[in-house]
């Protein structure tokens, strides 16, 4: 398989992320007994000594054109960046990685996006955004001939305002026969709903994590369901298989997804693994078990390779099992970027 003469777009996000290292003993951490929470504790007034303070590029859309590009598609990406610095720091990283950059948009009136992540203990960083320009696609810069000849449009989380392109989109996309993978945000799915249920008819792939998952299962079946009765699961299998979601169970769930337009639904589930419906059924696969750097732009790394092999034709296995590895690779490291590997080196990867 090769993706050499492949065309991919994506949009989404452009952020210059600021990254703060702690050290363990320098920040308290706290876990509820009873919930999947955790949380960093911040003490009013007080310096923190960090271990490292990091700047970099990320962003939904340039974590997954980079992505894709070193995997060997041809990739552009529409992001709305300021008239700054930090916009000139995004457009540079993207010529780097051979991303056709013309059709980034310069906002003359708001900053490009920045984040700040402050990660610790597990790695998990907890991070403040300051969307700045992310948040002002419209409507009239969606145009048919972004598509032309595209094989792969991928839709990472829009915010804001540019939350309302979404559907435009999307079947625009379709229309132009492209393969079309979303992963939309939480906040989409919650304020945004009625417009990425309309997308869904449009979409190829639906990529989002266990809780956008229970936010998207209370939207499609309103209704909640009796327990199964003697139709249980093993104890020992998959966790989404045995629990479901928000009073649902998984596999109804990717019934009504499919039903919706998709052809296949992915669900990420942090170190578990992740979970692939089609409507012939349900495939799980283990998470890798490594040391964590950071966890920020891993979901980027597994949605984007899932949907690059995803689009070109291989199984599921194949698509899920090279995700795996190259978000394994992305968790190793601090930032978002430097972990992609190339299709020859994730070759390797997925033979080990």
């Amino acid at each position: 398989m090769s993706f050499a003469g492949k065309k991919a777009l994506t949009f989404g996000s452009a952020t210059i992320d600021v990254i703060a290292a702690v050290d363990d003993h320098d920040i308290e951490r706290m876990t509820m007994s009873n919930a999947a929470s955790s949380f960093l504790l911040l003490e009013e007034g007080r310096k923190i000594d960090v271990a490292s303070v990091n700047s970099s590029v990320g962003g939904g859309a340039t974590n997954t054109a980079v992505s894709i590009a070193r995997l060997g598609y041809d990739a552009a990406c529409v992001v709305r960046i300021g008239e700054d610095n930090e916009g000139d720091t995004v457009l540079e990283t993207l010529r780097a990685e051979n991303i056709d950059t013309r059709l980034v948009i310069r906002d003359t009136s708001l900053p490009t996006g920045k984040t700040i992540m402050v990660s610790s203990h597990v790695r998990n960083p907890t991070i403040f955004t300051s969307r700045g320009a992310n948040v002002a696609l419209t409507e009239t810069e969606v145009t048919d001939s972004l598509f032309a000849g595209r094989d792969l449009v991928y839709v990472a989380g829009l915010s804001g305002d540019s939350a309302a392109c979404f559907p435009k989109i999307v079947k625009l996309a379709k229309q132009a026969g492209a393969f079309v993978a979303v992963n939309p945000g939480i906040r989409q799915l919650t304020y945004w709903a009625g417009d990425v249920r309309e997308a869904l008819a449009h979409v190829d792939l639906l990529s989002i994590n266990a809780v956008e998952a229970e936010q998207l299962a209370l939207t499609l079946i309103p209704k909640g369901q009796p327990k199964r009765g003697k139709q249980q699961p093993p104890k020992d299998g998959p966790k989404l298989l045995r629990t479901g979601l928000a009073g649902r169970t998984l596999e109804k769930l990717v019934e009504r997804v499919c039903e919706e337009g998709p052809k296949i639904i992915l669900i990420t589930n942090g170190s578990e693994g992740a979970y692939a419906g089609t409507k012939d059924g349900i495939t799980f696969f283990p998470a890798d078990k490594i040391k964590v750097g950071s966890t920020a732009g891993a979901g980027d790394a597994f949605a984007s390779t899932f949907a690059a092999f995803a689009a070109s034709g291989a199984d599921m296995t194949t698509c899920l099992k090279a995700a795996t590895r190259n978000a394994a690779s992305v968790i190793k490291v601090s930032d978002t970027h430097s972990g992609l590997m190339g299709f020859d080196a994730l070759v390797t990867a997925m033979e080990n």
